[in-house]
């Protein structure tokens, strides 16, 4: 996404016009639809006022992708008790149908003890919780994949 894109998602998601935006940074409403067109771009000074009006930081601003601002922001937003209320396995199952599928296939309790030996020996080993230790063996997970898909 270009820059312009960038400010214009980032004005949007705030609310602002750019009536609203020009006057707070003392420049015209043409000058913030040149920026936010890419017709010109903002000097470094305002580019800074931009993500401090916008809430983001820089690299942000110049990096902003709304989509994963929204999702950051759904995040942030969802306590654990809401969390609790939601059946993970049915709501990514959408997008992966094996989710909803390998449970008939697959011998769930011999993989299951297995997760849960590697559970109990981070939470010995490094002294995490449960929740902690089922985070870390998650993100080991996700990097094994990650690193798995790179070939």
């Amino acid at each position: 996404m270009s820059l312009g894109g960038s400010l214009f998602n980032a004005r949007r998601n705030r609310g602002l016009t750019q009536e609203a935006v020009a006057e707070k940074l003392g420049v015209s409403r043409q000058t913030v639809s040149k920026w936010e067109t890419d017709e010109t771009l903002p000097d470094i000074r305002q580019s800074k006022r931009l993500a401090v009006l916008y809430g983001l930081s820089l690299d942000e601003l110049i990096d902003f992708d709304i989509d994963v601002k929204e999702i950051q922001d759904v995040i942030d937003r969802t306590t654990e008790e809401i969390s609790g209320k939601i059946d993970w396995t049915k709501a990514w199952s959408k997008k992966y149908p094996i989710l909803a599928q390998y449970q008939s296939e697959v011998d769930t309790p011999r993989y299951g003890a297995e997760l849960l030996r590697l559970l109990e020996e981070l939470e010995a080993a490094y002294g995490y919780g449960e929740l902690d230790a089922f985070l870390v063996l998650k993100d080991i997970l996700a990097a094994v994949w990650k690193e798995r898909t790179k070939r």
